[in-house]
């Protein structure tokens, strides 16, 4: 059998990319939301070449250009969060940019909103208006709790979605307070969900062309309207629970690090103060492990026989594990650990993955070019596609950045954008 070629990689720049527009190229989407997870799932279409307009207030009254970090008033969250974006002001709650709105909304496939369920209907934007405006329109709402149901019309942020959907309960010591992250993961993960919804709603439309929109000529456009529940998403994510409480009465919470499905599976303390975690609960590895500590005979012990087993006796196991680590420092233990091929990493902080050869290797930071600091460091594109190797993006625009061009391709003169300004409706 030849050998098989080597794909294109975005980490290796001698392989030129076969082309230039990604998954999503033709595909435009307006994003009106606000703050973090909505305006999540339409950057993650634009990093697959999607063409996004950043929609926002006059005012630039948006959270996210307040929240932490900020550097000399400049917005770095929203830097890296809204890039690869235009970004335009509008005010929709005025007549005037209520009407400018639905005049530009044909330009576009999708618009992705964030606000309480009904607030855009009160403000005379209902999905059958957007509709109306634009035939086929796919619209994609991110709320806490839906669009429907007795909690649909609550506020909500990150920490509320992952603590109603059972997620914050699995983290934290056995027995103490339950823990969030110092991350708000519960907007992120509904953002994926969110670019997955625009995704899937595309390939619906698209059905099958290699570019740009598709629909029979003999069938009518039809729009759709994604109902995405942030709270949902989170409880997505733990797909056994409800099997677990229903079939063995189970009510899964909080082990500190452990695992309590497989073991071992925890955080060790070395001698110099490492935190390293570990698992090795298939039965070939752990025996491996057994090796790799000097105690080989563990592996045939009746106690550790199978992950069953070791999860039953799980004290006993990483009493064994953790005197063994505290009596090592991290050089001898990683170089043990990583001889017997067993999965474990330190703990790393933001300044070991900036360094760490690996993540440079595959070039997972990238540097966003930037108008006030040049450029700035943000996570690279995910996934890799062959073929496909797009340019940094720019960081998230300026309020009102392209306005001007935006407009103009509207018909709208600099006279006509001057008198919208002093409206306080641009």
């Amino acid at each position: 059998m030849p050998p098989r070629p080597e794909s294109p990689s975005c980490a290796n720049p001698s392989h030129p990319p076969e082309r230039k527009h990604g998954p999503l190229s033709g595909v435009r989407i307006l994003d009106m939301a606000t703050v973090l997870a909505a305006p999540f799932a339409s950057t993650l279409c634009a990093d697959m070449g999607a063409d996004v307009v950043k929609l926002e207030l006059p005012d630039g009254s948006d959270p996210l250009r307040g929240l932490a970090p900020v550097k000399d008033g400049l917005p770095l969250f929203w830097k890296v969060t809204n890039r690869g974006k235009r970004g335009i002001t509008l005010d929709v709650r005025k007549p005037e940019g209520r009407a400018l709105f639905l005049r530009m909304l044909p330009q576009f496939d999708v618009l992705v909103e964030n606000f309480r369920t009904g607030t855009l209907d009160r403000w005379g934007l209902d999905f059958e208006t957007l509709q109306a405006a634009c035939p086929g329109l796919i619209v994609l709402r991110l709320t806490g709790f839906g669009q429907t149901g007795p909690y649909a019309r609550r506020a909500g942020f990150a920490r509320i979605f992952e603590a109603m959907s059972g997620f914050t309960n699995l983290a934290g010591e056995a027995g103490g307070s339950p823990l969030h992250m110092n991350y708000p993961v519960g907007d992120m993960v509904a953002g994926l969900f969110g670019a997955f919804a625009i995704s899937a709603a595309v390939a619906e439309r698209r059905g099958g062309a290699s570019r740009g929109l598709h629909q029979q000529d003999d069938a009518p456009l039809r729009g759709r309207e994604i109902d995405l529940s942030a709270t949902e998403a989170l409880f997505r994510l733990l797909e056994a629970l409800p099997v677990e409480h229903e079939q063995l009465g189970q009510v899964r919470g909080r082990a500190g690090n452990r695992a309590g499905y497989t073991a071992p599976s925890n955080m060790y303390a070395t001698a110099d103060g490492q935190w390293i975690s570990l698992v090795a609960s298939s039965d070939p590895i752990f025996r491996r492990l057994c090796a790799a500590i000097g105690r080989p005979e563990l592996a045939d012990d009746p106690c550790f026989a199978t992950n069953p087993l070791r999860v039953r006796h799980i004290e006993r196991l990483d009493a064994i594990l953790a005197d063994w680590f505290a009596a090592h420092d991290y050089a001898t233990v990683s170089a043990a650990l990583a001889a017997g091929e067993i999965p474990f990493s330190k703990i790393f902080t933001i300044a070991d993955v900036a360094q760490d050869p690996h993540f440079a290797a595959r070039e997972a930071i990238v540097r966003l070019p930037d108008a006030d600091l040049g450029s700035v460091p943000a996570p690279c594109v995910v996934p890799r596609f062959s073929g496909y190797r797009p340019p940094p993006p720019h960081s998230g625009p300026a309020v009102g950045e392209h306005n001007a061009s935006f407009y103009a391709e509207l018909g709208i003169d600099a006279g006509q954008l001057a008198a919208l300004r002093d409206q306080g409706v641009i």
